[in-house]
């Protein structure tokens, strides 16, 4: 059977579990409040209407990591980039999200950064018209699907600390010998959680279709490599098992979410970035490596040297 590559990212509270992008942490999931750092990031046309949300995480006060496929317009051909994005750096930031209304008052999830918490901008939540897209086209050149975006954002956002960015072929020396060595990863973000079965209809049919559910909450889980040099990942992505005891894969709205290695560091090796159709959010899932010569050149270029220069690369 034909397997269909879906991207992580998520526009919408219920959602199909088929071919969609990645949303949230699944499994063995726990409340995360170790990475203040990771937020929740949407994206906006010109005329800021919600086009989908993602997860990203801050390199320093104004410089956001995601994948491409969260900064990109799928509206618009040759991988544009949307025109506006708003992020909240918040454990909680769209539990009190209303369906009907299609707002958060709490946090003022997605319209704004005012709600009854208060006025967030240049606290925890940060707007930007400045964002970048490291080549991803609707997955071409796969499995080199250029996965990488990169927000830029109007407001400061101080954190007690910030992701850094592993260096080039941090994970390498991973792909043999895994017995031997440290293979837990460690992953963040605000995606689906669960999936809903359909009801049976009157002809006692149903569980045909499923329906996820997001708590628009950060969400970290634990992950096992699976590989770094098969046909899937070629060494740009690696992929994971989040099934069994103590693990928890991601789903539709985890996407751009940091992949920390060793996973008690804030060190980020890859981002979110794929699956497939008939995983269910459950079985493997892959995450574009960030720590690739060429990815963190690209970085260094569209951030400039002053904003690089508060990147920390360890």
């Amino acid at each position: 059977m034909r397997r269909r590559l879906f991207a992580f990212a998520f526009a919408s509270g219920l959602v199909l579990s088929a071919a969609l992008p990645a949303a949230a942490i699944t499994g063995n999931y726990r409340p995360d409040d170790e990475h203040p750092f990771v937020g929740l990031v949407a994206f906006y046309d010109s005329d800021w209407v919600f086009i989908h949300r993602c997860t990203i995480e801050l390199l320093s006060p104004t410089v956001g990591l995601t994948a491409g496929h969260c900064t990109n317009d799928p509206s618009q051909p040759h991988g544009a980039v949307a025109a506006h994005a708003r992020a909240w750096f918040l454990q909680d930031v769209g539990s009190h999200y209303n369906p009907a209304t299609q707002h958060d008052d709490v946090t003022g999830y997605p319209d704004s950064c005012v709600g009854t918490l208060g006025n967030g901008l240049g606290a925890w939540c940060a707007e930007s018209s400045t964002m970048f897209n490291y080549g991803f086209d609707n997955f071409a050149g796969f499995p080199n699907i250029h996965d990488i975006g990169i927000v830029i954002f109007d407001q400061s956002i101080a954190e007690p600390e910030y992701a850094t960015l592993a260096s080039a072929n941090t994970v390498d020396h991973l792909a043999t010998a895994r017995g031997t060595q440290d293979v837990t990863f460690r992953v963040s973000g605000y995606g689906l959680s669960f999936s809903l079965a359909t009801p049976p209809n009157p002809h006692g049919q149903g569980n045909g279709q499923n329906r996820a559910l997001s708590f628009r909450v950060r969400l970290q889980a634990d992950e096992t490599l699976t590989n770094l040099e098969n046909q899937n990942t070629l060494g740009f992505s690696i992929a994971t098992n989040g099934n069994g005891d103590g693990r928890g894969g991601t789903c539709s709205g985890d996407s751009g979410g940091p992949m920390l290695w060793p996973a008690t560091s804030n060190q980020v090796v890859a981002v979110t970035s794929w699956g497939v159709s008939n995983a269910g959010c459950r079985g493997l899932g892959y995450y574009y490596r960030t720590d690739r010569g060429e990815v963190l050149d690209w970085i260094h270029h569209v951030v400039g040297d002053s904003r690089w220069s508060q990147i920390t690369v360890s």
